[in-house]
């Protein structure tokens, strides 16, 4: 996910993304609930969470603002602990004979935030919606899988059919989805938010929904205030395993991670997702028992944008060459603060299949890198950018990579900065990026296949950098088809292998949330993807 839950970036230098003003003050939600420090209703929590870059519809969400926001108010089929395996949230089970044809069962009495029932129709229709290349979801991709997607979603004009075939309805509360092959981690698939369903209303205006909507998730959708505040609030009919142990939450937008760590010192903000580099050394002695250290399933990468006039047909060794000409344990160690650990493949721990590929091309070896990018004949003008957004704390990383590149090969780099992560990611969506970019990249289900299947492949919709490799895309699609789960895995490993070789992106590090919360809340806990669990939150 971009920046994470879901196929998602992520925005900031380890966990997610800020917006732009930080808020608080005299604003206290309902008009009817008492205000507490920080301009809350009482019993809510707070946490820095800025702008989403697209309207809350489910499919159209992959960055990890928005995500965070969608999570509270949808809940999907399923979900993972803390350790990645399956928890059943709306489903009552997924079950297949084949891997090709699955067997979706819902839990009874699930009920939208408006009193619809939830149904299998209630699914079906959703998938159908997403899927449909009129609509122009971000994360229509992820249905591709499904017989008949080619009908509904076609690779040039109109769709010949407003459903896919695959998906059928038994009875209200259970669907089967056949797929166009087998995959046998179809499953995992269908715990990303973005399988989540709508209600009736939503078809009524869209448009309008995805500025106000109506979930089926642990909370109620209350206000939005753009580039400030985003608020929610208990859903106390909510069945779900996440069921909300406070009475709301405030999603507040910074302009700067250290401006949400001095609200959270005042007692303004209750959470932080990460602490920027300037409050890295200090922050466990500020925080005490509310600092958060733990390791995640993402990745933080340089990614060549391949349609820009630096890096339009470059060959692999130069990418290979700059690759080992940063010192990313000396990086971690001093400007990141021993927060990251330094990559030794695209895969990160936590995920199913991780390994360590071996290979030198992740080590600092300025000799080599030189070498390397001689013989692949350079960069072109000897000179290139690395796009980033000011709000997540990676100046001070992104320049000390430029610096360490420049000393060992001479080529010229600088950093492309943009004022907050939707500005970045719009940059990327339009393919406007004139160098590299910072990708930054957490689970959006524990398999080795989400960090390759949906960031290289040609057709995924997260690939940014347009890398398109017909040997890296039919190796994964014969992945994919593997007999089983365990083969699945393996088949794509052997693909992680052959990344290496065309070099898609440059892993730099993996990540570590390094944030924390006030003395206000407790039971903050961190989740498979590296969220904060904004549901289990108390109040003191």
């Amino acid at each position: 996910m971009r920046g994470a839950k879901s196929a998602k970036w992520v925005a900031i230098a380890t966990a997610v993304a800020l917006g732009a003003t930080a808020c608080g003050g005299s604003d206290d939600g309902d008009s009817g609930n008492k205000s507490n420090k920080g301009g809350k209703p009482e019993g809510y929590v707070s946490i820095d969470v800025g702008q989403p870059q697209k309207p809350l519809i489910p499919a159209d969400t992959n960055e990890s603002n928005g995500s965070y926001v969608i999570q509270s108010l949808f809940t999907q089929l399923l979900d993972f602990d803390g350790e990645g395996n399956i928890v059943y949230t709306n489903a009552e089970s997924v079950e297949t004979t084949d891997s090709k044809t699955w067997t979706v069962k819902l839990k009874k009495g699930w009920k939208f935030h408006n009193g619809e029932d939830v149904t299998a129709k209630s699914y079906i229709d959703a998938w159908n919606w997403y899927a449909n290349i009129k609509n122009n979801q971000q994360n229509a991709f992820w249905f591709q899988d499904i017989a008949g997607y080619a009908d509904v979603h076609p690779e040039k004009g109109d769709p010949k059919a407003e459903t896919m075939s695959g998906l059928k309805q038994v009875d209200d509360h259970t669907f089967t989805i056949e797929l166009k092959s087998a995959i046998p981690y179809f499953n995992y698939k269908l715990g990303y938010a973005t399988w989540a369903p709508l209600p009736k209303v939503f078809y009524d205006d869209p448009k309008a929904f995805g500025q106000k909507p109506i979930g089926n998730g642990p909370y109620t959708f209350e206000k939005w205030t753009p580039n400030k505040l985003i608020q929610v609030k208990a859903n106390k009919d909510y069945q779900g395993p996440n069921k909300a142990k406070n009475a709301g939450v405030q999603f507040k937008a910074y302009t700067s991670l250290e401006a949400a760590y001095k609200d959270v010192l005042a007692g303004n903000l209750d959470m932080i997702r990460q602490v920027g580099p300037t409050d890295l050394p200090k922050y466990k002695q500020d925080l005490g028992d509310g600092a958060i250290e733990q390791p995640y399933a993402a990745i933080q990468t340089l990614t060549p944008a391949f349609y820009s006039k630096t890096f339009k047909d470059i060959d692999p060794k130069v990418l290979q060459g700059l690759s080992m000409a940063i010192d990313r344990e000396t990086i971690t160690k001093t400007v990141l603060n021993n927060t990251r650990t330094p990559a030794v493949g695209f895969v990160p721990p936590g995920v199913k299949g991780n390994q360590d590929l071996g290979t030198d091309v992740f080590k600092f070896d300025p000799k080599k890198a030189k070498q390397l990018v001689e013989e692949g004949g350079g960069v072109p003008g000897n000179k290139f950018t690395i796009q980033y957004n000011t709000d997540g704390g990676h100046k001070e990383w992104v320049t000390a990579v430029c610096e360490s590149i420049r000393k060992a090969t001479g080529v010229d780099c600088v950093g492309d900065a943009k004022a907050d992560f939707a500005t970045d990611l719009e940059a990327r969506d339009n393919d406007q990026v004139k160098g590299m970019y910072r990708g930054g990249w957490v689970a959006d289900y524990p398999v080795n296949a989400n960090f390759m299947k949906e960031l290289y492949h040609t057709t995924a919709e997260a690939n940014n950098g347009r890398f398109s490799n017909k040997e890296i895309d039919d190796a994964m699609n014969k992945a994919d088809n593997a007999k089983s789960l365990d083969e699945s895995v393996k088949a794509f490993q052997e693909v992680e292998k052959k990344l290496v070789e065309h070099m898609p992106a440059i892993p730099l590090w993996y990540y570590r949330i390094n944030g924390g919360h006030g003395k206000n809340v407790d039971n903050v806990v961190v989740d498979f993807h590296g969220d904060l669990e904004v549901w289990g939150v108390t109040t003191k």
